[in-house]
């Protein structure tokens, strides 16, 4: 993040409290989205902006992309984390940042794509040496198939 100046935390709670507590250790400026339900959380207060994306609901707020986006343009910042849960294994959101100017604060869309075929995963992970747990590698066909 060599260049990054401000971020913006693009999730709610101890994940936000923690990554606020560490980009603001290492200098960054900290801009953070809340939904209406959320207003009165504690990372707002110690953010040096807060931005609202939306009502209560994930899905319009934490889940939507483009007013994430919107957030980040507004708060004029150089990287959006995601934190963990929410947009963090979206490989489109990934490259929406990327292509709308942002640092996306976490793998590449193109690792997270490769990471979320789990069977493509374990097989790159074999190439490269790394021990896997042995299972079921075939298509999903059934529910009952589906079970460990």
């Amino acid at each position: 993040m060599n260049n990054t100046k401000k971020i913006l935390i693009a999730n709610r709670g101890v994940i936000a409290i923690r990554a606020l507590r560490a980009a603001k250790e290492l200098g960054y400026q900290v801009a953070s989205v809340y939904s209406t339900a959320d207003k009165n959380l504690k990372h707002l207060k110690l953010s040096d902006e807060a931005i609202c994306i939306g009502p209560p609901d994930s899905k319009d707020s934490y889940l939507n992309e483009a007013a994430i986006i919107s957030a980040a343009e507004l708060a004029n910042v150089d990287g959006i984390y995601p934190g963990y849960g929410f947009l963090s294994e979206n490989a489109e959101f990934a490259e929406k940042c990327k292509n709308s100017g942002f640092k996306f604060i976490g793998p590449s869309h193109e690792i997270i794509s490769l990471m979320g075929d789990k069977i493509q995963a374990k097989n790159l992970m074999r190439q490269l040496g790394v021990p896997v747990v042995p299972g079921y590698e075939g298509p999903v066909e059934s529910k009952r198939t589906n079970r460990g």
